[in-house]
């Protein structure tokens, strides 16, 4: 089982190195509820100290699918595919879906999400509180003087 390794940490911020994407296959975690193995999964909301997001990296085989569908309680759902392509559905309606498709669910959503492709799909999912997000983008954020070090 490959391990996510940290490459620096400090007050304000963790880095952490996932590996090549390509090796994804190669993390694995036991599912909290039924027990069961998953292979090609990694979380980092624990290895980056992450208060207000889960964010995951996943894969699915060729030809496969996620083996279920599922809801959440108070989280959305933003997934990003990086790489393959297939289908999601959310609710009754499925759709097509490939490198660069971004779609947000509602934690009632139920959703599900199959590789169509012959390729591995990889494709990242950023869990977070829905309607938390208060101030964002230019709102947030402030321009500071500061002297880079590359």
């Amino acid at each position: 089982m490959k391990t996510i390794k940290k490459i620096k940490e400090d007050k304000n911020y963790t880095a952490v190195d996932l590996g090549d994407l390509d090796e994804l296959m190669e993390y694995s975690l036991i599912h909290k509820v039924n027990k069961q193995k998953i292979e090609g999964k990694v979380f980092l909301k624990d290895a980056t100290k992450s208060t207000g997001t889960e964010i995951s990296f996943n894969s699915l085989a060729p030809k496969s699918e996620q083996p279920y569908f599922h809801i959440h309680n108070k989280n959305e759902e933003t997934y990003i595919i990086l790489k393959g392509f297939g289908f999601f559905q959310v609710d009754k309606e499925c759709f097509e879906i490939k490198e660069g498709s971004v779609i947000r669910v509602a934690p009632k959503g139920i959703r599900g999400i199959r590789n169509d492709s012959s390729e591995t799909m990889i494709y990242m999912v950023v869990q977070s509180k829905e309607n938390s997000l208060e101030e964002y983008t230019t709102d947030d954020g402030e321009r500071v003087a500061f002297e880079p070090k590359w």
